[in-house]
């Protein structure tokens, strides 16, 4: 049989990522004219596919959202136990899902989409791509903290180190951060490692994608010409990177310790393309 794998199916139909829409079919969630579906199913369109008895049919439009998340809710499309959910502030007819994650207790730019493809792209934590925060700390950092952070530091919870950022002191008690890997609730453990709490953080840029003049709870539907520009970002920082992974370590070294400062005399993103449609919570 020709066809495309069943997860990619579910991604494109906006029901979740890839590796989660294994997760749902390993737990029986998911049925193909009538028959429970298996890991590694191809489908080219024509069968009838459901998830939790729902039908489901390829979006005829993607769609991408820029959606600014307010404290206190919860990533995820279906949690019994979440008060509020990102889902409960969309509403929009196509089925969408978020590419990529932001901890309850932080506030910011999430992007949703109904474009499989663009999630996967989005989700995968080598591909590299910039995120750009505001974090406010519970103690002032000593600038010998801020260098000892961007250069990566061993998190014992997880067993990992994390790459390389860029870290900027732009208060008394506020850092600038960009990363490109989203390891979970890894700002906030990074700071544990120096005995700082995070008190706030909020997320101002994904890729080329800001908040622009979002408030929490407020969304925005991206141009064309943004979602071009995002898709070109993506595309570019993933060449990087698997260059970056070809380099001799001397030469990645020297590559690392020449990585861009932040420009604190202008600005240090673009925003968002005029004449796009904000949406707000009822």
């Amino acid at each position: 049989m020709t066809g495309i794998r069943l997860n990619k199916y579910l991604a494109q139909c906006g029901v979740a990522s890839r590796r989660e829409a294994d997760r749902i079919i390993e737990a029986g969630r998911v049925k193909i004219n009538g028959r429970p579906a298996v890991l590694g199913d191809l489908v080219d369109g024509s069968e009838k596919v459901t998830v939790d008895g729902k039908l489901l049919g390829a979006p005829e439009q993607r769609i991408v959202v820029a959606f600014y998340k307010p404290v206190g809710v919860t990533v995820t499309e279906d949690d019994p136990h979440a008060e509020e959910t990102v889902m409960d502030y969309i509403d929009l007819p196509e089925r969408m899902t978020y590419a990529g994650r932001l901890d309850k207790d932080s506030e910011g730019l999430l992007i949703m989409t109904n474009d499989g493809d663009l999630i996967h792209e989005m989700m995968q934590g080598s591909h590299a791509h910039e995120k750009e925060y505001i974090v406010h700390l519970d103690k002032e950092p000593t600038q010998e903290m801020v260098d000892k952070l961007a250069k990566g530091v061993y998190l014992p919870e997880i067993e990992k180190k994390t790459k390389p950022c860029r870290v900027e002191k732009i208060g008394a008690k506020m850092v600038r951060m960009v990363l490109t890997e989203g390891l979970n609730r890894e700002i906030r453990r990074m700071w544990n490692t120096e005995n700082i709490r995070v008190r706030a953080l909020k997320r101002i840029r994904i890729a080329d994608i800001t908040l622009g003049d979002l408030q929490p709870g407020e969304y925005s539907i991206l141009s064309d010409e943004d979602v071009e520009k995002l898709k070109k970002s993506l595309a570019k920082e993933r060449i990087k990177n698997n260059k970056r992974n070809l380099m001799p370590a001397k030469e990645l070294k020297n590559t690392r310790s020449g990585m861009k400062r932040f420009n604190t005399n202008g600005p240090v993103h673009h925003k968002l393309a005029g004449g796009l449609e904000k949406k707000v919570k009822k």
